[in-house]
């Protein structure tokens, strides 16, 4: 029996749909949600993410989107006063830094830069802390994708088993944060592990995010678990492949998200949900 297909796609439509009710009744108020990009060096995949999928989403759902691209021999400093310049932009309501960004730009230095209430990823130090202390504005979009992904396939987490491969603060790291508010017991996993497959084995939820292409293999999912991958990988054909080995855990696993398909279309909308909330957080503060 093969697993079930958590649709990204579908859901991620759902929430935009949702979002354009909360972004036209801000118009209504005279504010239109404004979301800037930054974009540093010429990877690939980040240009066509920043220039087509998130610009596409910002149109769909009426929000304002500026983009500033620099060449990869950007210094730090160009960066920062780019920055700068858009928090100080009272039409920019939230800020996006494209990753990777090239090697020598210190990238703890410029989510430290990013105005606290327009860091829309969530990265910012402050709103690191709030997640942590359970009082979040901002939850890193991927994180919140993969928590709506969950609820939306009615997967319980209370008492159960997660297992996170990856431990990155910005996928790894929120993501078992929300997991334990949602009193899951939580292990992650790494490139350390001793026995990785011990791990994953006992997980009732099983979550990739390592960026290794089909890490996860069949014998190392525990049998009807659900299982979620956040890995986007470019094979030598040009196709893109996850963290899992999708064609043979799809026989193992109780649900399982695709790639293309999963979680990739809900971190795009959740990116949506919070440059919204950001306009709205902008205009309570306007009017106290």
């Amino acid at each position: 029996m093969r697993a079930k297909i958590i649709d990204g796609k579908s859901l991620a439509a759902t929430v935009r749909a949702s979002v354009r009710i909360r972004v036209e009744s801000l118009a209504a108020r005279g504010v239109r949600p404004g979301l800037a990009a930054i974009l540093a060096g010429d990877d690939p995949g980040s240009r066509i993410y920043v220039t087509k999928v998130k610009a596409r989403a910002c149109e769909e759902a009426g929000v304002h989107s500026e983009l500033r691209e620099f060449p990869a021999r950007v210094s730090e400093r160009e960066l920062l006063d780019q920055i700068a310049a858009f928090n100080g932009d009272a039409k920019i309501h939230g800020i996006l830094v494209q990753l990777p960004l090239p090697k020598h730009i210190r990238v703890e230095r410029v989510f430290e830069a990013l105005a606290p209430r327009k860091d829309v990823d969530g990265f910012h130090p402050e709103n690191l802390g709030r997640l942590i202390a359970g009082q979040p504005r901002f939850v890193p979009c991927t994180p919140a994708g993969v928590m709506r992904l969950l609820e939306h396939a009615g997967v319980a987490l209370s008492g159960r088993n997660a297992a996170i491969v990856g431990r990155s603060t910005i996928v790894g790291k929120p993501l078992a944060l929300l997991l334990l508010q949602k009193d899951a017991t939580v292990t992650i996993c790494h490139s350390k592990t001793a026995d990785l497959m011990a791990v994953t084995r006992q997980a009732d939820v099983l979550i990739a995010a390592a960026g290794r292409a089909k890490l996860i293999t069949a014998e190392m999912v525990k049998p009807g678990a659900c299982v979620i991958d956040v890995g986007i990988n470019r094979m030598a054909d040009g196709k893109l492949a996850g963290d899992v080995d999708f064609a043979a855990v799809n026989d193992i696993a109780g649900s399982i998200t695709p790639v293309p398909g999963g979680v990739g279309p809900m971190t795009v909308a959740m990116l949506i949900v919070n440059t919204v909330r950001a306009a709205e957080l902008s205009l309570e503060q306007s009017s106290t």
